[in-house]
């Protein structure tokens, strides 16, 4: 891999330029940005997957869904389907995409889930249901400059943070790292549980915020059981057992698992990864419990020849100054 995006070296100028000429004609105003009169918050990153945008987006929702009737739109990375979707009890994770399927079945009843390539159409589309949403969250649209959001979140991992990083094809980022002077809010996720002062100062430093922007930081906050639909295991004590992941980046989870004195083995699959009829069949012939993240349940739960072994592990973020940051948002959507 660290081959392959050597040899991509002479292709990341090309790259750079394009993404941040598109950015200059948003900038200037020679392409159109929509703005929308009711809040509209967008939570993504600079860099391609790994930053915890699923978890951020559910806290923004157990934040927000008791007061206001919240509607969550995605691009359903990777679905089966075309145009705008409404998640509803018929629809699958393949599709409306794993991401917005977990949203659906956690909070089905509360809010709106809905997938849309394009978010004006979608927002559009979302505008006239009845109850009408007062509040939209779009999740992974920071490149969307199509939708100007009215507050920005921006997503970067404690151990790779995008100051550090470069654009496709040699590192990670989907634009240059100055597109960062558009988030209000940045946040770093995946820290360790206690950070101490001097390393958030670090951070500070080498991001070298905006006198408009305002940093955080988040851990993982893991639940003491992994659960299924019917029932749930305990973690402590628990005999060997198999972990499954389809993500982006499993070490904060494999490194957890390992804190905590368990005995596992580890098939790791690639982010939104397709579980074949081969692998099913693979996991099928496990004598040990499985457990794999949420998302990946998602994914898997349809098979129930493993049904009475696949367990998921919940999984919540904890920010820091936590009441900074709910109340930027709250009087963001107050204002608004």
């Amino acid at each position: 891999m660290k081959f392959l995006r050597a040899i991509a070296i002479p292709i990341m100028p090309f790259y750079y330029l394009v993404t941040g000429f598109r950015n200059c004609l948003y900038d200037w105003g020679l392409k159109k940005s929509t703005f929308f009169n009711f809040p509209v918050i967008c939570v993504g990153n600079l860099s391609v997957g790994g930053t915890g945008k699923t978890p951020m987006i559910e806290y923004l929702i157990r934040l927000l869904k008791d007061d206001y009737k919240i509607a969550t739109l995605s691009r359903g990375y990777k679905r089966k389907t075309k145009g705008f979707l409404l998640a509803n009890d018929h629809v699958s994770a393949e599709e409306l995409g794993d991401e917005p399927f977990q949203f659906y079945n956690k909070f089905k009843g509360n809010i709106h889930v809905a997938v849309d390539g394009n978010r004006i159409h979608g927002i559009n589309q979302l505008m006239v249901l009845n109850p009408r949403p007062e509040v939209f969250l779009l999740d992974d649209a920071y490149q969307h400059r199509r939708v100007k959001a009215g507050l920005n979140i921006l997503l970067t991992s404690y151990d790779n943070l995008y100051v550090n990083d470069y654009v496709l094809p040699v590192g990670n980022l989907r634009e240059s790292r100055r597109g960062a002077n558009r988030a209000d809010i940045i946040v770093v996720t995946k820290c360790p549980k206690h950070l101490d002062k001097d390393k958030k100062i670090s951070v500070m430093e080498q991001i070298n915020l905006k006198d408009n922007q305002r940093l955080f930081f988040s851990y993982i906050k893991y639940a003491q059981q992994a659960q299924s639909s019917s029932s749930y295991i305990k973690l402590e004590g628990l005999k060997p057992f198999t972990l499954v992941t389809g993500i982006a980046n499993a070490h904060p989870l494999v490194k957890h698992l390992k804190e905590m004195g368990l005995d596992f083995e580890h098939l790791n699959f690639k982010d939104h990864y397709e579980f074949s009829s081969q692998d099913v069949k693979r996991f099928e012939a496990l004598s040990s419990p499985i457990i794999t993240t949420e998302k990946d349940y998602m994914r898997l739960k349809k098979y129930s020849t493993i049904a009475d072994k696949l367990y998921y592990l919940p999984i919540e973020i904890g920010i820091d100054k936590t009441e900074v940051f709910n109340r930027m948002v709250l009087d963001y959507i107050k204002n608004n």
